[in-house]
């Protein structure tokens, strides 16, 4: 049987709804079923069924749907007519082949009985069965898809119906057209209201009604076929078994293999459920209808952005140093950089949006009051700092000062910032000097919350006199000379120095200044110099002088390079600017994102052109399939030359150069602003935490402005499984109701990919062509002897790794790698299933690991099927119980070798080894010491993975029936329990899901 769902007005005349198209190869032609209104047609006319009965006897009898829908009726019957009969608004749910107690307890008798042309309706309130079997699999298939679709449709047809009569004040079942509309436009939002009313003026016209009023047949029929979205209808029936509803068990395997929550609870779908289904029926018995399950969807629940994001989530406890902050350039112009009006507006939306670092210009301005720009003084500007510097963020504002006035403003200008700051001005007690005479560790954003930190120009802590000098390279503000005069008050202010040099060694923090052109060149030339660098200093990137239009330049290059500080113009939309968004608005919006670790650990290495995986980050493969979009508008200010458009969607990933790419789907013609794609899209990320996934959505058929909407999120921000993406306009704003639906996977991806064997050094051994990662030489001997102790456990930590992989079982269940353990049991179980309902195998605890055992002879497939599991619990084993002890052996390696990191450069001298031949014996130490960190991380997460996974498939068994009262004599308890899996005692074992997802609702 082939089933597939189509728009039909025909079905409006059987309570509303979509056509459902059926196809029975073996049906007569004259009793040819298309639709599901044929299905119930059919129903109607009615046909003969045989009745199963508990003690084995068999009736048949002829049974009919009534002309409303509302019940069947059957005869002959002993029965009088009333009693002859099941109320369709009792039937719980409709059962295929032979499942019940019934049948699987008549024996002989259900042996004869054919397994395709059995159904069960299970029925009332004590879910009594009536147990049929019809002429042949097509009737059978007939009455079930005929059943089904009354269950759905009729709770759906309440629920409207419902909803009509609280707008029918008279009662007489009409309502005018602006009342229907408006009610539809409530119940659907995003949809737009002319499109509703066209249709019920194409309603009144094909009717050749006379007046506008609408009646409530009439509303359910535009309700339905306007606000019924195919893609969630084609989900539904695939995760319901053609139903059109979703009870709590079919919601919580949705949410454990679709959506990553491996916690999910039956209590807890049924509380979703009651959450988003509309209807007051299926609130009662439990169901989600396709508007409740669209609600669902479109919910925050189901945003791309992991809800964890929402509020802060990273440790904010390390040096300022660490993090990428939110900085603007100069918000507080309008238009361009040379003629721009100033306006404080800029600086609120800048503060509002998450920045961070603010920077204002100032100059001298008339009767001894500094300006900004040349509009504003600066205390008005300082005012609306204080005023909405801290409601979006609570961590350190940094102002960065910039200013070519006189000492006496300068003096002015101080006083204001202490008397309008007040005590949320820091100012360091003393200066922050180690015993070496260089400055200490920046404190953290934790340390400075609430505070407002000066960044500028610092005269020489050991200066005496009211004022001095101090050099001016930033080019900031024009006019002036290489020299700025600096008063000691102001200086005083000034808790972190900004130079525009990177050779320095101040005893007080720093900050570095550096244009956009200078940035480049060392992000080319000096990617590896540069990171390093910005692990103790702060550094930033100002957009190039010649932008005199406030555009921006591409955030994520220095960012790769490890700045931190990239100064954009907030007043110009652009695509960088979208990427800026994508950045920040992870970690709560703060303004604050923690560096990936090779940035912050001491030794470590990263280059910015790094073209391979980077050493202990496991690369991964993303899989995304865009399967539509909704309610999307036009673009704006274009000149379309039709009424419709035409749109696609443009998937861009931004990261390192080995994960740039850029895809796109083909153009929805004439689709409107409801467009289905429904295709997919793979992208290979080998540094997931710098990599950005934007989204845009433009048309085809336009003349000038092809932007639609887009949206950019942070690769480490995604959660798995179906999720709306909600589209933002050209300047960030929400596109109310407009989104794209998409589905969205993410794997490991073994052994790592293309270009990678050069970067990693690695080598093809064995026959299965194994990668194993080794360490580079450094040419000092003493270093390179304590390094080769690590071939061994690195060598053995990639088998652990690559040995514990579950896809050959997955693999062996039918199932893609993407696919979740609990669908692999649930396939395992099936095949272990026997025709009397009983399992062939099951599941016991053998110190601790979840175990299947058979209980009968099992085909061929299934023994192999059943070795597939028991060699990947085994692997699951070796790696649980070695890797605390291959960890340590790497472990112990890199703390020799750090043994000799202050020492490096003499030992290399030692050995003869100058120059470009030392820096090279460096590079390659550094190097070395992030593999082996690396995979010592990569073995940690594989054990993690490796516990989750057995809790998953324990879990799994339990749910599909595969344990029993009896268990294992190695087991602790007769009983299964979690508490006896192996994992249960082990620390970690309660972290959340790796899959992205909350992991419990």
């Amino acid at each position: 049987m082939t089933v597939q769902i189509l728009h039909d007005p025909s079905v409006q005349k059987v309570g509303g709804g979509r056509k459902k198209t059926v196809s029975f190869s073996s049906m007569p032609s004259e009793k040819k079923v298309s639709s599901a209104a044929d299905c119930l047609a059919f129903m109607q006319g009615g046909c003969e069924l045989k009745k199963i009965r508990p003690n084995s006897r068999v009736y048949c009898r002829f049974y009919t749907l009534d002309p409303d829908l509302s019940c069947l009726r059957w005869e002959p019957s002993k029965k009088d007519g009333d009693r002859a009969r099941l109320d369709v608004s009792s039937i719980r749910e409709v059962r295929t082949g032979k499942s019940t107690e019934t049948f699987l307890h008549n024996g002989p008798l259900s042996e004869h009985l054919a397994e395709e042309a059995a159904f069960s309706i299970i029925h009332g309130d004590d879910y009594q069965s009536l147990d049929l079997v019809a002429l042949s699999a097509d009737v059978a298939n007939i009455w079930v898809t005929g059943l089904r679709y009354l269950l759905g449709s009729k709770m759906r047809s309440e629920w409207l119906a419902a909803e009509f009569s609280l707008v029918d004040e008279d009662g007489y079942g009409i309502v005018s057209e602006d009342v229907a509309v408006a009610t539809i436009c409530k119940l659907c939002p995003g949809i737009k209201e002319a499109k509703v009313r066209l249709r019920f003026k194409e309603i009144q016209r094909s009717k050749e009604k006379l007046t506008s009023h609408v009646t409530r047949e009439e509303f359910e029929e535009a309700y339905c076929e306007l606000c019924t979205r195919p893609d969630v209808y084609f989900l539904m029936v695939q995760l319901s078994k053609d139903r059109e509803y979703l009870d709590p068990q079919d919601l919580r395997l949705f949410l454990e293999t679709e959506q990553g929550l491996s916690l999910a609870t039956t209590e807890g779908c049924w509380e979703l459920l009651k959450r988003y289904e509309p209807s007051a029926q299926g609130k009662e018995r439990g169901l989600l209808g396709l508007d409740g399950f669209t609600c669902y969807l479109q919910s925050p629940e189901c945003q791309l952005l992991d809800p964890e994001q929402l509020g802060v989530c990273q440790d904010m406890n390390m040096p300022l140093s660490h993090y990428y902050i939110s900085t603007s350039y100069r918000s507080y112009l309008l238009d361009d950089q040379v003629h721009g009006r100033a306006d404080l507006g800029g600086l609120i939306k800048a503060l509002q949006a998450g920045c961070r670092c603010l920077e204002l210009g100032v100059t001298d301005g008339p009767e001894g009051e500094p300006l900004l720009g040349v509009d504003f003084t600066i205390r008005s500007a300082l005012e609306v700092v204080i005023k909405y510097g801290f409601l979006t963020s609570q961590y350190p504002l940094l102002l960065y000062l910039c200013h070519r006035c006189s000492p006496g403003q300068q003096r002015t200008m101080a006083q204001h910032l202490k008397k309008v700051f007040g005590s949320r001005l820091y100012t360091p007690e003393a200066l922050p000097v180690s015993l070496g005479g260089r400055a200490t560790t920046l404190p953290s954003p934790e340390q400075l919350k609430g505070r407002i930190v000066i960044v500028g120009k610092k005269l020489p802590p050991d200066h005496e006199g009211s004022d001095g000098e101090v050099s001016e390279e930033d080019e900031e503000i024009g006019g002036g000379g290489p020299l700025l005069r600096l008063h000691k008050e102001l200086s005083d202010l000034v808790a972190i120095a900004r130079t525009g040099s990177r050779s320095f060694y101040l005893p007080y923090w720093t900050l570095c200044s550096l244009g956009e052109g200078e940035a480049g060149r060392l992000t080319s030339e000096s990617p590896e110099d540069l990171v390093m660098f910005t692990k103790r200093t702060l550094t930033r990137v100002r957009p190039s002088s010649v932008r005199l239009d406030s555009s921006n330049p591409n955030p994520q290059g220095y960012w790769k390079g490890g700045v931190q500080l990239v100064a954009l113009n907030q007043q110009t939309p652009s695509a960088m600017l979208d990427l800026h968004r994508g950045r920040f608005t992870q970690n709560g919006g703060c303004g604050y994102v923690l560096r990936p670790a090779v940035m912050r650990d001491e030794v470590s290495y990263f280059s910015a052109h790094t073209q391979g995986c980077v050493p202990g980050v496991p690369p991964q493969t993303l899989r995304i399939k865009v399967i539509s979009a909704h309610n999307l508008p036009k673009p704006q200010g274009s000149g379309a030359k039709g009424e419709v458009i035409d749109p696609y969607v443009v998937l861009e990933l931004h990261g390192v150069p080995a994960d740039c790419a850029e895809q796109r789907t083909r153009t929805a013609a004439q689709n409107q602003d409801d467009p289905l794609f429904d295709e997919t899209f793979e992208f290979q990320v080998n540094m997931p935490e710098l990599a950005l996934l934007r989204f845009v959505v433009l048309d085809d058929d336009y003349i000038g402005d092809d932007f639609i909407g887009q949206y950019s999120v942070a690769f480490e921000c995604l959660q798995p499984g179906y999720r709306n993406v909600p589209l933002l306009g050209l300047a960030g704003d929400p596109l109310l109701h407009t989104s794209l639906f998409v589905h969205v996977a993410i794997t490991n991806r073994r052994g790592g990919g293309k270009a990678q064997r050069r970067g990693l050094s690695v080598r093809r051994v064995g026959r299965r062509g194994r990668e194993y990662v080794t360490l580079r030489h450094t040419g000092i001997k003493v270093v390179d002897e304590t390094f080769k102790s690590a071939s061994a456990p690195l060598k053995e930590a990639t088998d652990l790794r690559e040995d514990s992989t579950t896809a050959s079982f997955k693999e062996q269940c039918g199932l893609p790698t993407v696919a979740k353990l609990k669908q692999c049991i649930q396939t395992l179980a099936t095949r272990l299933q026997s025709p009397e309902g009983t399992m062939g195998a099951t599941m016991v605890l053998k110190d601790g690991y979840p175990c299947l055992e058979p209980l009968a002879s099992l085909s061929e497939p299934t023994r192999k099927l059943l070795a597939a599991y028991e060699t990947m619990i085994a692997a699951q084993k070796q790696l649980i119980e070695n890797a605390d002890g291959v960890q340590e052996r790497i472990a112990q390696v890199q703390r020799e070798g750090m043994d000799f990191h202050e020492d490096l450069s003499r030992l290399g001298e030692k050995e003869g080894l100058k120059g470009r031949k030392l820096n090279k014996a460096v590079e390659s130490f550094t190097w070395n010491i992030t593999v082996l960190k690396g995979q010592s991380d990569l073995l940690r997460g594989a054990k993690m993975d490796s516990l989750d996974a057995l809790r998953q498939l324990a879990l799994a068994c339990e749910a599909c029936g595969l344990t029993s009262s009896s268990s294992s004599s190695n087991s602790s308890s007769s009983n299964f329990s979690t508490a006896e899996l192996h994992y249960s005692s082990h620390p970690l074992s309660g972290r959340r899901s790796s899959t992205h997802g909350n992991g419990r609702i």
